[in-house]
């Protein structure tokens, strides 16, 4: 298979349901700007817009969603610097994982340098923040409500397992919202060879561990633009089931709790949980990581789940409590 091809292939449909599903995507709605001072990832994307309040992204200002999988921002221009668009060196950054395990800005300057050369491998050890193995069959596409979602896909910069890029979407943002922009994007650097700058931010709300969306930015160095320019949210939701973003739980819509995924309920009820004082990561109690602790750094704790998470406290990805 040529290099050319496999680069293209590694995005995740055929170029007809990709048009298609971008033709469907794309609706213009009046500029936006964002306030959450709680995460690290809205606050990476303001001092990137220079921290100019006239040039940020609200997620205040986001519509809520209507049916469509994305929706324009900041009249569909990029928040990139004048000399961050002047830059044809190819480079990637992926912010570290805040205390609660959360992604932060994914940012490149994609490239055919960057784009893979062979097939993608596993990701299935990888549990984002929020991760939940959860089926609706004959209510979503392939079943599985959450994908290991990356925030630049990796026919774009061949990133496989890395956590750093890797959060909990749903099915609907993976192949509606974000696929259409990334699949453009790989089209448009096998045609030109041209430098893309590319950023994902992924938007968390006070202490969530799930995105409410992404903010996906791209600007064409070479031509100005005139390639491929877009600033988009996309909506981390699943049309049919309900999201408790701040656990990842979910029910489907319509449903009593009897019969739902949702375990919300123990975010309002006590329950006994192991800390590690040291790591600030909780645990069921029969956990693994329990036994591994040093008895100095153990804590046993019952409580409300919010609280300890409120307080700092991380759950830990190994037992998910």
């Amino acid at each position: 298979m040529p290099l050319k091809r496999l680069h293209f292939t590694r995005c995740r449909t055929s170029l007809l349901a990709v048009l298609l599903a971008f033709s469907v995507a794309f609706v213009p709605v009046p500029s936006i700007s964002d306030t959450s001072s709680n995460s690290a990832a809205l606050l990476t994307t303001a001092q990137a817009a220079k921290k100019n309040t006239k040039n940020s992204f609200s997620l205040n200002e986001v519509p809520k969603y209507n049916g469509k999988a994305s929706v324009v921002v900041h009249g569909n221009q990029p928040y990139f610097t004048s000399r961050e668009k002047q830059n044809t060196k190819s480079f990637e950054s992926y912010h570290k994982l805040d205390k609660l395990g959360r992604c932060g800005v994914a940012y490149a300057n994609i490239s055919i340098d960057t784009m893979p050369t062979e097939k993608r491998g596993e990701i299935g050890q990888i549990r984002p923040s929020g991760w939940h193995t959860v089926k609706y069959s004959g209510v979503v596409d392939g079943n599985y409500l959450y994908n290991r979602c990356h925030l630049i896909a990796y026919c774009l910069t061949a990133e496989n397992a890395n956590k750093k890029n890797l959060i909990t979407g749903t099915r609907y943002l993976n192949n509606e919202g974000m696929l259409p922009y990334e699949t453009k994007t790989a089209q448009y650097i096998d045609k030109t060879k041209n430098h893309v700058l590319y950023r994902v931010t992924p938007v968390f709300k006070g202490s969530d561990l799930v995105a409410s969306g992404v903010l996906m930015e791209a600007y064409s160095v070479e031509d100005q633009g005139k390639g491929i320019s877009f600033c988009v949210y996309c909506y981390n939701v699943q049309p049919g089931v309900a999201i408790d973003y701040a656990t990842g739980d979910s029910h489907l819509r319509g449903k009593n709790n009897q019969n739902s995924h949702n375990s919300s309920a123990k975010e309002h009820a006590s329950a006994v949980y192991i800390l590690n004082t040291n790591t600030k990561k909780f645990h069921k109690p029969d956990c693994y990581s329990v036994k591994q602790m040093r008895s100095k750094n153990r804590k046993k704790y019952k409580g409300l789940r919010k609280k300890l998470i409120k307080d700092g406290y991380s759950p830990c990805k190994n037992c998910n409590p």
